[in-house]
């Protein structure tokens, strides 16, 4: 997994901190604030080939299983596997978040 770095890690943090207590100041409305936590939200890592056949195997799901559970094709799992395609948008963040919480968190 490679990670496209955003911006100062400490800068942000404090930033998001300080808006965090201005909103419960009531001196940001939630709108604002949302605004502040997407701009601070860690960046979607990019899954190799490799990658991706080790998180399927380490959850123990067939090609097809893992194609249900991200709402994909089976063979669209299978080019990412063979290097042909690379996961994007809303397919790499559901494979992050299966890899950071496990499959309970998209079943």
């Amino acid at each position: 997994m490679t990670a496209k770095t955003k911006g100062s890690g400490r800068i942000l943090d404090a930033v998001h901190e300080t808006a965090r207590d201005f909103h419960t100041a009531g001196f940001i409305d939630k709108r604002r604030m949302r605004e502040y936590d997407a701009l601070c939200l860690a960046p979607v890592p990019e899954y190799s080939s490799e990658e991706i056949r080790a998180l399927r195997d380490r959850h123990k799901l067939s090609q097809a299983v893992l194609a249900s559970v991200l709402n994909t094709s089976l063979s669209t799992v299978r080019q990412w596997e063979i290097g042909d395609k690379h996961p994007s948008g809303p397919s790499a963040k559901l494979l992050n978040l299966l890899d950071r919480k496990g499959l309970e968190a998209l079943i």
